[in-house]
């Protein structure tokens, strides 16, 4: 598959106008857009969907910046929840880390490069996967 996957935190950024990420997860959509298609899964449409009041408005916000919806495929759903336990295992303490692995087995499982600002724990648990990254 010739994609990527998009975290939420790059979407965050252009949907926030964050002062200090906005325009380089501008720049890198608009730059990887071009020779590749962009995706997000449903984990990240719904943690960006927060800040949105309607379903059209972010389908209309993402439909704009041409990016494409992927759904789950099981290997990956089960791939997250083995490597959520090796988290566990290894005394992780974040409170919701889930969603960063669906994300990132959703990437190593449908081989898509993944755009991020969150690199550690991507490294770490999914070595494997092409990081595209600050």
């Amino acid at each position: 598959m010739n994609g990527i996957l998009i975290d939420s935190c790059v979407l965050l950024d252009l949907f926030t106008n964050d002062i200090n990420w906005a325009d380089w997860s501008e720049n890198i959509l608009e730059r990887y857009s071009k020779t590749h298609v962009l995706y997000i899964n449903s984990v990240v449409y719904t943690e960006v969907s927060i800040g949105f009041v309607t379903i059209e408005e972010i389908n209309n916000a993402i439909s704009e910046l041409g990016i494409k919806i992927l759904d789950i495929p099981r290997e990956a759903l089960f791939l997250a929840g083995k490597v959520f336990l090796k988290y566990r295992k290894n005394r992780g303490i974040k409170r919701s880390p889930l969603p960063d692995f669906f994300i990132g087995a959703h990437a190593s499982v449908s081989k898509l490069a993944l755009i991020t600002r969150d690199i550690e724990k991507y490294k770490f648990y999914f070595p494997q996967v092409e990081l595209i990254h600050p």
